[in-house]
């Protein structure tokens, strides 16, 4: 791969990395489209296939994330991608005794939110795509804001260690209730999927909440509005809400126009995550 990538760089060809954990769905899709509109027809889309076992702690769903290769080379090929990248784990880490011993950390905007509620994450985040960046040498790499934290933490990797790569941030595709799409959407039960949509809806009533006061709203008094929302739904409960500064991700004491709003809110025993700015 990594000497794929530099004949194309030799023969000047722009070349988007779209990252991926596979299981494709419409939201890597819209990323892979907007790798293309950014490369144009002669340059290159590279899409990468990868579960890191570097970003799941212990008890996590490493074992039973969904997986389906055939079907995502299917859509990859579909969509005109020059090039789909799956390595194994043994390629990614080599074991202990041929030696890996080497991450990559981010320690300011990590700190919060995912950060916290799950420590080991970025580290292994930021590891691995620091790994893709270097072996498929892109000019560009696609992330989705979803993962708004996520994307926040590699691109202050990308500037802080001087990777010659520009993020695009891709808008959060969603379903028509307002789902965020998602591999680990796949867990959910039809009961589980009806009661996930609160994590949208949680998003409409805080930017509703601002929209209407005339005045900052602190952030605890909205807190406890939206935890109230939230335990409508039975089988939901909440990891985190914040609200906080985009430039910086410090939380915000109030909730006010402008201020980004992410929360992480457990269905059942699925986890799932989104953002939005108010």
């Amino acid at each position: 791969m990594q000497r794929l990538a530099g004949s194309w760089r030799r023969r000047g060809r722009r070349v988007a990395l779209v990252p991926t954990m596979g299981f494709l769905h419409e939201g890597h899709l819209s990323l892979i489209r907007r790798a293309r509109r950014a490369v144009g027809s002669r340059g290159i889309v590279a899409v990468s296939l990868y579960v890191n076992p570097a970003q799941f702690a212990a008890g996590e769903d490493l074992s039973r994330y969904p997986r389906d290769l055939p079907r995502d080379t299917r859509l990859c090929r579909a969509e005109g991608v020059d090039v789909l990248f799956a390595p194994d784990d043994a390629s990614m880490y080599p074991a202990a005794g041929g030696g890996f011993s080497t991450l990559v950390e981010e320690t300011a905007v990590s700190r919060t939110m995912e950060g916290a509620s799950r420590p080991t994450h970025f580290r292994g985040v930021t590891t691995v795509v620091g790994k893709l960046l270097h072996i498929t040498q892109p000019d560009l790499a696609v992330f989705g804001a979803k993962d708004f934290q996520q994307a926040a933490v590699v691109r202050r990797m990308i500037r802080d260690l001087n990777f010659p790569v520009k993020l695009i941030l891709a808008p959060t595709v969603r379903e028509p209730d307002g789902l965020a799409l998602s591999s680990r959407n796949n867990y959910l039960s039809p009961d589980e999927r009806a009661q996930a949509t609160i994590l949208s809806r949680s998003i409409r009533f805080a930017r509703a909440r601002v929209r209407r006061a005339r005045e900052p709203i602190p952030a605890a008094s909205l807190k406890q509005e939206l935890r109230k929302l939230i335990a409508t739904q039975p089988a939901a409960r909440v990891d985190y809400l914040e609200f906080f500064h985009a430039a910086t991700f410090e939380p915000a004491p109030a909730a006010a126009r402008g201020i980004h709003f992410a929360l992480a809110v457990f269905v059942g025993r699925t986890r799932l995550i989104d953002n939005g700015r108010l």
